[in-house]
């Protein structure tokens, strides 16, 4: 059994964390770090709460870590667990830097200890029947990928303050950015180059909090992009090739679900879309097209922590394996760097990946 002590009990730690931890066969959620409620106990009968990081460390009968704290305390939560020789999974984004992320792989590696992102919509439903899409060939030579993470939040928060600060993380491209750059670089690998327009839309918005990115592939683009002023919100994705092309809109179900939730039952129907929900692909054939709903692959976001559980049990290749790599994290970071920077100076960046940490 895999004990693990969770960092933070705000909307990651109670959403998503906590109950797919506890739903996953042979981990544990122990123990809960929480400075000055006790929300979680309430919520998980039996479980320790810690008032610090270093009490939590103390602890050694708890083998992994997970951090689900405000964007900016990331990096020195995570560089304290793995100074500790500490296994730690760390919500996105990892860090605010790609040269923070660097220093926490070599740290990692240093103590010979696992160093993994949670970049959970890899297992988001509409991702996987996308992957499942472009292996069958059916939409032809794909000349036009776009994915968009669009919603309706015209004002400005009034909690968590910290996702509109710049100096503590916060900001759009940081947050979903996040998540769609990973899902990109998972399917097309590493793009020549990048050019990017980011945006504060929302009056009184300090950080960005709407962006669209520009990814240059040989022989087609990726395009990313995020805002809070889309009503209706546009479709989730498009891809566009030589055979066809494939739209799908609306977001995977699962989060919705966690956030009513303590852990998930054994529901052979969790993480399945409603049929009115199913993307939709239409092929160009002889004399006109031909247009049906493409039914999709479930989502499963307990994969991510039962990847976890075996690459600490052995079971994938290296002692620290992770279903998501830890450079991964740095990859996404860098990419989203170059949009920056692309964004200031109105000019694409050609991508140097020669960088990249070992």
């Amino acid at each position: 059994m895999i004990r693990v002590g969770l960092i933070g009990f705000g909307l990651g730690g109670r959403v998503f964390h906590a109950p797919l931890v506890s739903s996953v066969e042979g981990m544990e959620l122990a123990a809960v770090l929480e400075r000055t409620t006790s929300k979680a106990a309430a919520r998980y009968p039996g479980i320790v709460t810690h008032r610090s990081l270093e009490e939590m460390l103390a602890d050694d009968s708890l083998d992994l870590f997970v951090v689900s704290t405000p964007n900016g305390t990331h990096y020195d939560l995570a560089r304290q667990i793995l100074s500790a020789g500490r296994n730690v999974v760390v919500d996105k984004p990892v860090a605010a830097t790609s040269a923070e992320i660097a220093e926490l792989i070599h740290l990692a590696a240093a103590k010979s200890v696992l160093f993994a992102p949670f970049h959970n919509r890899r297992w988001d439903s509409d991702f996987q029947t996308i992957k499942k899409l472009l292996h069958e060939g059916l939409l032809g030579r794909l000349v036009s990928f776009e994915s968009r993470f669009d919603r309706w939040r015209p004002a400005m928060p009034t909690d968590r303050l910290w996702k509109d600060d710049p100096d503590a993380g916060g900001g759009l491209l940081l947050d979903l950015g996040t998540h769609i750059a990973d899902q990109a670089l998972v399917l097309f690998d590493k793009p020549e180059a990048v050019s990017a327009d980011l945006a504060r839309e929302r009056d009184g918005a300090k950080s960005n909090d709407s962006f669209m990115v520009r990814l240059r592939y040989p022989g087609f683009q990726v395009r990313l992009g995020a805002n809070c002023l889309s009503l209706p919100a546009a479709p989730r994705f498009h891809l566009r090739g030589t055979n066809g092309n494939y739209w799908k809109s609306g977001l995977d179900p699962q989060e919705a679900a966690l956030n009513q939730i303590a852990r998930i039952a054994d529901d052979p129907c969790w993480g399945r879309e409603p049929a009115a929900n199913w993307g939709v692909l239409h092929v160009g054939i002889e004399g006109g097209t031909v247009t049906r709903p493409v039914e999709p692959v479930p989502g499963d976001y307990r994969l991510y922590y039962a990847g976890i559980r075996d690459a600490l049990l052995g079971k994938t290749p290296a002692p620290v394996a992770a279903p998501v790599a830890a450079i991964d994290a740095w990859r996404v970071a860098r990419l989203l760097e170059w949009a920056e920077e692309s964004s200031r100076l109105r000019r694409e960046i050609v991508c140097d990946w020669t960088e990249e940490p070992d």
